[in-house]
């Protein structure tokens, strides 16, 4: 996954690590071990570093149990989470779907900000009653701001953060038109990003104070995502609809699994069809399996007149064809994820239909995409 690790699973859903946290990790144990050891001059270099670790880990709970939030409210929902990744501006829950409704949606995006509200509440809380004081009162104080930063930063009403997946829903429940809210979100994440990227620019041009640089790289980093968001929520409102019966390929590569492999190659092949690859149906034109051209070698052409495609053919599964009736938009999302270009058609009773291609699709979204002649 984009050169991240998988370090396990965390209530079974798959645990990813991109290399960066790494560095942030070791960044944030120094920073927190080297401010305890000038804060508290009593404790061993040794002692400190611990510390300053204990801390770093605890930061790295609190943003897993962040997207923890998102994904157990999603699960309730029905929704599959396909993995958690830590990354250097923070984690990202990847749900299998959108959620069916805009109040669901909400509750998905506004679940990981009020777990950090609660954990930044719980750190006060033990700090208060405890009357916690030297180390233990230090870091319980760093896991509260912290917590607290998190959850507020993710409240930015953008797009990708948790508040621009909640401005989403809010305007997809006004205008009853979910791309509309992810186009409405991206912008305003894109506003934000491009404040961030001048508090950044601003500094370091006018002053040489290249304090503001982190804000640079959350700026560029909400300018790509919300930008991306965009782009797919344009993607998706232009299949909205569609199915994959509509973007099957015409004259697909078909053959019936009674011909011979002479007839096969002199209709098929030889005529001039560029297909390396051919569905095969029964009597009933229904999906039964599939032939390539190189089955051909196999057997010897003195053999061809006798031996028939159904002989030499390739059963196909029902997990590698589509229903002629699914929306194109899962069709599409189905193809990226399983790195596929090209998939049968079949309708409910098994009768094939024809091929769909990626190309096919693109080729689709960009004649819905020209504007109509005058």
């Amino acid at each position: 996954m984009n050169g991240t690790i998988r370090v396990g699973n965390l209530f079974g859903i798959p645990f990813y690590i991109h290399p960066s946290w790494f560095l942030v990790l070791g960044l944030v144990t120094w920073s927190y071990s080297s401010g305890l050891a000038a804060q508290f001059p009593q404790l061993s270099a040794g002692l400190a570093l611990l510390l300053g670790l204990m801390t770093a880990l605890m930061l790295f709970a609190s943003v897993v149990a962040h997207e923890l939030g998102h994904s157990f409210v999603a699960i309730r929902q029905g929704i599959d989470v396909k993995s958690i990744t830590l990354f250097i501006f923070g984690g990202l829950a990847s749900l299998e779907k959108e959620s069916k409704t805009p109040g669901e949606a909400f509750w998905v995006a506004i679940a990981g900000p009020l777990v950090s509200l609660l954990l930044c509440g719980i750190a006060t809380t033990i700090g208060v009653t405890t009357a916690a004081s030297g180390p233990l009162a230090a870091i319980l104080g760093v896991l509260a701001s912290v917590n607290l930063a998190l959850a507020l930063f993710n409240l930015i009403p953008g797009l990708p953060l948790d508040g621009g997946n909640i401005l989403k829903a809010i305007v997809w429940k006004i205008t009853g038109n979910p791309y509309k809210g992810v186009t409405f979100a991206s912008r305003v994440g894109q506003i934000f990003g491009w404040v961030a990227i001048l508090s950044g620019v601003v500094p370091l041009l006018l002053f040489g104070n290249a304090g503001n640089f982190w804000n640079l790289l959350i700026g560029f980093f909400l300018l790509q995502n919300a930008g991306n968001s965009a782009q797919f929520a344009r993607v998706q409102e232009k299949l909205t609809g569609l199915t994959a019966e509509d973007a099957v390929t015409h004259d697909s590569p078909i053959v019936s699994a009674n011909l011979t492999l002479r007839e096969f190659a002199d209709e098929r092949v030889i005529s001039g069809q560029n297909w390396h690859r051919f569905l095969v149906t029964d009597d009933d034109g229904q999906l039964v399996g599939a032939i390539a051209v190189d089955n051909l070698r196999t057997i010897s052409t003195a053999l061809w007149s006798e031996t028939q495609v159904k002989q030499v053919m390739r059963p196909i599964t029902e997990s590698t064809t589509v229903q002629s009736d699914q929306p194109l938009l899962e069709v599409m999302q189905l193809l990226e994820q399983q790195k596929l270009s090209v998939l049968p058609v079949i309708r409910e009773n098994g009768v094939l239909v024809g091929i769909l291609e990626k190309a096919a699709i693109i080729q689709l979204l960009q004649n819905r995409t020209q504007p109509n002649p005058a």
